[in-house]
């Protein structure tokens, strides 16, 4: 499945629908030159490539193909051109969070550690007008945190409760797509409820930031960088958007390779730009060094619930995980015994084939995991399609090596360590078990009805 935008061009696939299409996109994209020229015009029209995205005319609607090709560099340079002209009253916040799994690819491309490469990205974006940069690792804390309880519980439930188990992941917007669009009752109601890092990302900068600065959501425009395009799908989902405030959680989401396009541009090289430390959400403190949560190629969230749930179902301490590949390396199996038993059964499911034979044993009634992490991308997150890419759109297997090392190197943090998560439960959220963790904290996914709806679309 591909979606593939070059300049103003539409999806290949819808091409063999009517023109209307791609005029409607072309009318929301184009300048009608009536616009001074400022110092972001050229970049403002950068390529933009979705390449092997996960949305096809099967999921994605008109409007949504529209507003996904809104959420570009042309958007970001809007913002930034209307703060430079328009009266103050008149000013967006910019605000960037950037994803833990974009910055081995900076890192790898431009021959830095991973700390200079946050810091040199971080003075980067603040040089083109951004006034503050974000890690988003504290969201992906919140998100495990609230999926490791919602495992525990779907377990106790699991006699009483159909769908309780299996569980699966939530954190990648392709899986979730995919399931809400085309496999729709026969999983949704087995996805785990936390949002994904991204959107509680978009809740603490919307929500608690603004709070903090005293500023209206309307009034911050927050800009997510990640590795791969499906981030921008996700942001348009009605959930996470304040009608109230008439603002999404993540107004755009830019990927890596979008990043380095503008730098190329704006002939900048990482190495020439400042070292400037990264933002932390709480009064005047900065970022201290890059740190990352277990996992190998993503946010780690098996091996996390995994050794919550044996310490708390079963009193067992795990210190270190096997993986047992099965049919390939990217479907992999971590298991628990206690007194000769598997009590525990895990898998990691990376890239669509592997899903589509998870799917179809779920439907045989075949299915033995307790638990998946689902990832559509074949190698998890740091294999995203914004960034690792060759010209031809295929994956650069050198520099994903190169990225691959960074990110094991990079320091593992467990999220219950964290003191600001633990302050904020309290003082902003009022309490782990209260409405308010719950609105912020988690989403609902259910079957959207398609005109296309098949198990046996190829991958």
């Amino acid at each position: 499945m591909h979606i593939f935008y070059v300049l103003f061009q539409e999806c290949s696939k819808k091409q063999k629908n009517d023109d209307t299409q791609s005029t409607s996109v072309d009318a929301l994209s184009s300048n009608d030159g009536s616009e001074e020229k400022n110092d972001f015009d050229t970049l403002a029209n950068a390529k933009i490539l979705l390449s092997d995205c996960l949305a096809c005319d099967s999921c994605m609607t008109l409007e949504e193909g529209a507003r996904v090709f809104q959420q570009n560099q042309k958007e970001f340079f809007r913002i930034l051109n209307l703060n430079k002209k328009c009266d103050t009253s008149k000013h967006k916040v910019l605000a960037v969070s950037i994803c833990p799994q974009s910055l081995p690819y900076f890192a790898a491309k431009f021959n830095l550690s991973v700390n200079e490469a946050a810091k040199r990205l971080c003075g980067f974006l603040k040089s083109l007008g951004v006034h503050y940069v974000f890690d988003t690792t504290i969201a992906a804390d919140f998100s495990i945190l609230e999926s490791q309880r919602e495992f525990v519980q779907r377990y106790q439930r699991r006699n009483q409760e159909e769908h309780a188990l299996p569980m699966f992941a939530s954190a990648c917007p392709g899986w979730i797509r995919y399931a809400e669009r085309v496999l729709t009752n026969l999983v949704t109601s087995h996805i785990c409820t936390a949002k994904s890092p991204q959107q509680i990302m978009g809740s603490l900068v919307k929500g608690y930031f603004a709070r903090q600065q005293n500023l209206s959501p309307d009034k911050i425009f927050h800009v997510v960088v990640a590795p791969c395009y499906d981030k921008k799908l996700e942001a348009l989902k009605e959930d996470f958007y304040t009608a109230l405030y008439n603002s999404p959680e993540v107004d755009c989401v830019l990927t890596s390779g979008e990043i380095v396009q503008i730098m190329e541009q704006k002939n900048v090289s990482m190495k020439d730009v400042t070292e400037v430390a990264v933002d932390s959400l709480f009064d005047d403190l900065k970022e201290g060094d890059v740190v990352r949560h277990d996992g190998k190629r993503s946010d780690g969230y098996l091996e996390h619930i995994f050794k919550h749930a044996a310490k708390e179902l079963f009193g067992m301490d795990v210190k270190e995980i096997t993986y047992k590949a099965l049919k390939n390396k990217d479907f992999q199996e971590v298991t628990l015994e206690k007194d000769g038993e598997t009590v525990l059964r895990f898998a990691a499911a990376y890239g669509f084939r592997n899903i589509q034979n998870m799917v179809l044993k779920l439907k045989k009634g075949k299915f033995l995991y307790h638990f998946v992490e689902v990832l559509a991308c074949p190698g998890g997150c740091l294999n995203g399609k914004g960034q690792a890419q060759t010209e031809d759109g295929k994956p650069d297997r050198a520099l994903l090596a190169q990225m691959e090392e960074v990110y094991t190197a990079i320091p593992v943090r467990l999220p219950e360590t964290n003191l600001h998560v633990q302050k904020m439960y309290q003082d902003w959220l009022e309490g782990m078990d209260s409405k308010k963790a719950q609105d912020t904290l988690h989403t609902t996914y259910s079957a959207v009805n398609q005109s296309t709806s098949s198990l046996d679309i190829k991958w």
